[in-house]
């Protein structure tokens, strides 16, 4: 066994192991949303509205605000 069948055998592995990774965080999105965990539409009308004046997509919460603050 030289090197050559190394590599494709380690770009093989590679692949596999990506497009697992790949369908795990699909199913993770996925999950998450249905959930109601997050709402991943509003992430993708970010490009959309992109103005200075616009809202957060999200709020930070009053705990995380508090803590960079004092932290500053």
């Amino acid at each position: 066994m030289d090197i050559r069948d190394l590599q494709g055998y380690a770009s093989f592995f590679m692949t596999i192991f990506l497009v697992v990774m790949l369908y795990g965080y699909i199913i993770h999105l996925y999950r998450s949303e249905k959930k109601g965990e997050r709402d991943y539409e509003k992430y993708g009308n970010i490009a959309l509205d992109d103005e200075v004046t616009s809202t957060p997509v999200e709020d930070k919460p009053a705990s995380e605000r508090e803590y960079k603050e004092e932290n500053k």
